[in-house]
């Protein structure tokens, strides 16, 4: 098979019994994409292949729909009573978590967490699109490099806009919550309580509850409460076993009510000392950008493609950022700490967290000269970004920068004219620095 539509195939990726997916080139795009091609004949159940196709349809539902960079896209899709029916989503290089959530290939705690933050930032995302996957497991989400990831299969997806289309029973029973094993009227809840099992696996290469078979783990997901992680590896902390406990608690009433309390509950655990970690990982930086004024209008989806394109900077006090005349193409914004801002050694400004600078000139040409010097008055934190890959990210993510910049020229003109006014009204008197 050479094409399928318009798609070229290059290799067949991988199959199973009702689909096989392959590697094809996008004439459009110009770009690889994963395409699975369906086989809906292997169904000779009736009844079986119309439940099948009615999930096919609530994912295939989703194309354009939901564009986060934890969320594998749907691009296109061809559902029809025809031979050919198929789906093309975004080709993602790497493999499923299932490998990692085997006892003998566990990733640090540090690692596991952030997955799961990410995990929690994208399910929100889907939440507000009135998307709920109703299928979190390791298989469904893939990892690429060491810690980011993309959730795929929103097969068994409950869109608000087509509930009509839904099926019962979906979902894998190891990771179904109590209220889908009772087939209740189902939130966001259902799938913290699924990725709670997913990080339950992750942290100690077992599921919560062991079973011989579906009726049994059914019971026990129903009546049983399961051990916390740490019985099964005991550096797990305290403050880790809480969360995985909380987030899959049998009754929605003590489980987290919303991914964002999950999210920061992670985040507090990364600011305990004994977290092993290299630097700030991204789940630190996405907090911490997400604190800053500068980016405050920011949706988390522009968010995390600023974190993606920027670089992190830590400075002692009392060195020089840049000086007059130096050439230079980024702006910078201050995570953490204060700088100043000299003109011939005069003081000019002080900036503190949140504040950006090296914009001015930079942010309408790629290189130009420094005209201050910036010198750091205690020990910063840096986010640096670099003009020429701003200019390839998304054009929202640019419009939220030219927003933020107009934003602070304005608030600095007001306050020079404020300074102008006092300076007039005392008659030209010097201001004190």
């Amino acid at each position: 098979m050479d094409k399928i539509g318009k798609y070229k195939i290059i290799k067949e990726l991988g199959h199973g019994a009702t689909s096989t997916v392959y590697l094809a080139h996008d004439p459009d795009t110009q770009q690889q994409v994963a395409l699975k091609l369906f086989n809906l004949d292997v169904l000779v159940d009736n009844d079986r292949a119309k439940a099948y196709r009615k999930l096919l349809l609530s994912e295939a539902s989703l194309a354009g729909k939901l564009s986060h960079p934890h969320i594998v896209k749907i691009f296109d899709a061809v559902m029809d009573d025809g031979e050919i029916n198929y789906m093309v989503m975004e080709y993602v290089e790497g493999e499923s978590l299932e490998k990692l959530a085997e006892v003998d290939h566990l990733l640090p705690l540090g690692n596991i967490s952030e997955i799961i933050y990410k995990c929690c930032k994208a399910l929100e995302y889907a939440q507000y699109q009135g998307v709920i996957h109703r299928d979190i497991k390791p298989a469904n989400i893939m990892i690429c490099g060491d810690h980011d990831i993309k959730i795929s299969d929103f097969g068994s997806a409950l869109i608000e806009s087509q509930q009509t289309t839904q099926v019962s029973g979906v979902g894998s029973p190891a990771y179904m919550s109590p209220e889908q094993i009772r087939e209740q009227a189902l939130t966001h809840q259902t799938d913290i309580y699924s990725l709670a099992v997913t990080m339950y696996r992750l942290l100690t290469g077992k599921l919560p509850f062991d079973a011989r078979n579906n009726y049994s783990m059914i019971y026990q997901i129903m009546n049983i409460e399961p051990p916390p992680p740490s019985t099964f590896r005991p550096e797990i902390p305290h403050t880790l076993d809480k969360i995985v406990m909380r987030a899959m608690h049998k009754d929605v009433a003590h489980r987290y009510p919303t991914w964002d309390e999950f999210s920061r509950d992670l985040v507090g655990f990364f600011s305990k000392k004994g977290v092993p970690k290299d630097g700030k990982i991204d789940t630190e930086k996405f907090d911490t950008l997400r604190a800053l004024a500068f980016f405050k209008n920011f949706s988390d989806v522009e968010l995390w493609e600023v974190l993606r394109i920027s670089e992190w900077r830590k400075i002692h006090k009392d060195e020089v950022v840049f000086s007059d005349g130096d050439e230079g193409e980024s702006l910078f914004v201050l995570a953490h700490g204060t700088v100043k801002v000299l003109k011939q050694g005069r003081l000019m400004n002080l900036l503190h967290q949140g504040d950006c600078f090296g914009e001015m000139a930079n942010f309408a040409e790629k290189k130009s000269t420094r005209t201050t010097d910036v010198l750091t008055k205690t020990a910063v934190t840096l986010v640096e970004i670099k003009i020429k890959v701003l200019e390839k990210t998304s054009a929202e993510c640019r419009y939220q920068f030219s927003d933020a910049l107009l934003h602070l020229l304005v608030k600095r003109l007001n306050v020079a004219n404020t300074r102008i006014s006092h300076l007039l009204a005392e008659h030209g008197s010097a201001p004190e620095e």
